[in-house]
């Protein structure tokens, strides 16, 4: 095609010559596609605008998918309207180079091929970048660049191009952007009970969240005692139990149900952990569990519920004290090695700064900014559980609020969502009256009654819907947490 030597006089210089490119393929798969707009079906999972070397052919291919999406013909006609101001375009011709393209094109089975061959060269041009990138670094001997965190670095950037084929997204055009907010609520519209997001497992709050939605940070916070991570690992399980593999509607493969849980339980072993869950799974209470004090109807339960989870996408890591990079490190290894739908950190004041800051604030900053970067990496959602200062113990009312945050301001500011578990019967034991005091007694069963086995979760902030109050029910013996059934639908037995 004589438009090969006009690209390439526009494109080569001493810089970029020796980049591996293929323009010859990147023409003959346009020419295909414009020719025959099925063929963007067999290469869809593979190749994207970026991985194209020339930037006019990116431009063109990502207008004809833009329609092809929409169930609209891209032809060099029907694209000729959205490209001819095109500066690169004109360069080569005006739109009757889209012409020439589809004109040339010779062979549509070899599209696949074509395709392949065009991403393989784009991998390979970032390697290269990323190689030269990585020396020179190494080569700058400075005190504020430490080597183990330009390890930290290259293995991350290595993870996006081996996940992505390319690492710098740099800015994305409003027409990519609409395409994936269509596609995120066509998934939506698809999935049962219309959630956009991973479900938690429980209906009222999944209602009010709209499920785990990808590259959000969401915060769970609470006192001691309240239920943390007993919600948790509720959360944890429910996610995990669920997970079914298949195709998704962008047509790649993994979760369409549930998904991968990644857990890093800084406070708890893993074995403490395992206990808490088969505890809920088998309704045998942790205590007995933990004492080995158990019928053997109970037993055969406990061994019964062990086996069903044997085969459970839930990954626990129990390291005390983990570096914010270290942490980012393994979820983008077990993301490659295993998949990652879901990440939750038990608990956020426990994580260590990548480094020792001057004051506390900053650190928790750090790890707050750490913790939203590794969920926009990984395009997941990432649970971060977080202490309450005592500062709500000295209140008449005891439910938690944004200001209670330990640290709060970072937290605040980083989170996508902030929910408090609040559970007012652990309170209300507190009070029990003298039994000589009879009235005060009669009065402290009462309330004792209305509040006995409810939680609350306060959703303190939302970004992306409302706050407020979510009920839930909580039987302590098996730490765990269920949907209420509500007055009014106890006659017909619930749910």
């Amino acid at each position: 095609m004589n438009d090969v030597a006009t690209i390439r006089a526009v494109k080569d210089s001493p810089e970029t010559d020796t980049l591996p490119h293929n323009i010859e393929a990147e023409q003959q798969l346009l020419g295909a596609i414009l020719t025959n707009n099925d063929i963007y079906d067999r290469i869809a999972s593979l190749v994207k605008a970026e991985h194209f070397y020339e930037p006019v052919h990116a431009r063109v291919f990502e207008v004809a998918v833009a329609r092809i999406q929409k169930n609209a013909l891209a032809s060099p006609v029907t694209l000729k309207g959205y490209l001819e101001e095109d500066e690169g375009l004109k360069a080569l011709g005006g739109p009757a180079y889209l012409a020439r393209l589809a004109g040339a094109a010779i062979s549509a089975y070899a599209a696949r091929d074509y395709a392949q061959m065009i991403y393989d060269l784009a991998v390979r041009r970032e390697l290269m970048r990323l190689g030269q990138d990585i020396a020179a670094r190494a080569r700058t001997i400075d005190v504020e660049s430490d080597p183990k965190d330009q390890i930290v670095d290259a293995e991350q950037r290595l993870y996006t191009l081996s996940e992505q084929g390319t690492i710098e997204k740099g800015f994305v055009s409003f027409l990519k952007a609409t395409t994936e907010a269509v596609q995120s609520a066509l998934a939506a519209y698809q999935r049962d009970g219309g959630l956009a997001g991973i479900s938690t497992g429980l209906s009222d709050l999944d209602k009010k969240l709209g499920g785990l939605h990808p590259s959000d940070l969401l915060i769970l916070a609470g006192r001691p005692s309240m239920g943390k991570t007993s919600l948790a690992t509720n959360v944890a399980f429910n996610i995990a139990k669920a997970y079914k593999k298949g195709k998704r509607p962008d047509g790649s493969e993994g979760a369409v149900n549930g998904g991968v849980v990644g857990f890093y339980s800084l406070e708890m072993s893993a074995e403490q952990l395992a206990a808490r869950i088969l505890s809920e799974a088998s309704e045998v209470p942790s205590e007995q569990i933990r004492r080995g004090d158990m019928t053997e109807g109970e037993f055969r339960r406990f061994v019964e519920a062990a086996k069903a989870l044997e085969a459970c996408p839930l990954y626990i890591d129990d390291t005390p004290a983990l570096p914010i990079s270290q942490l980012a490190a393994r979820a983008r290894r077990l993301k490659r090695t295993h998949g990652l739908d879901v990440l939750i950190v038990d608990y956020l004041q426990l994580v260590r700064p990548a480094s020792a800051k001057d004051s506390r604030v900053n650190e928790v900053s750090e790890i707050t900014q750490g913790l939203k970067a590794i969920a926009k990496e990984l395009n997941i959602p990432v649970i971060a559980l977080s202490q309450l200062s005592r500062q709500v113990e000295n209140r008449e009312d005891k439910r938690p609020q944004l200001s209670d945050l330990r640290e709060s301001g970072s937290i605040e500011q980083d989170a996508d969502v902030v929910m408090f578990v609040f559970r007012e019967e652990y309170y209300k034991e507190r009070e029990k009256p003298g039994d000589h005091d009879l009235e005060g007694m009669a009065k402290w069963q009462e309330v004792m009654e209305q509040v006995h086995g409810k939680a609350e979760v306060i959703i303190g902030k939302q970004r992306h819907g409302p706050i407020g109050s979510v009920e839930l029910s909580f039987e302590g013996r098996f730490t765990r947490f269920g949907d209420l059934v509500k007055p009014w639908q106890q006659g017909d037995g619930g749910f």
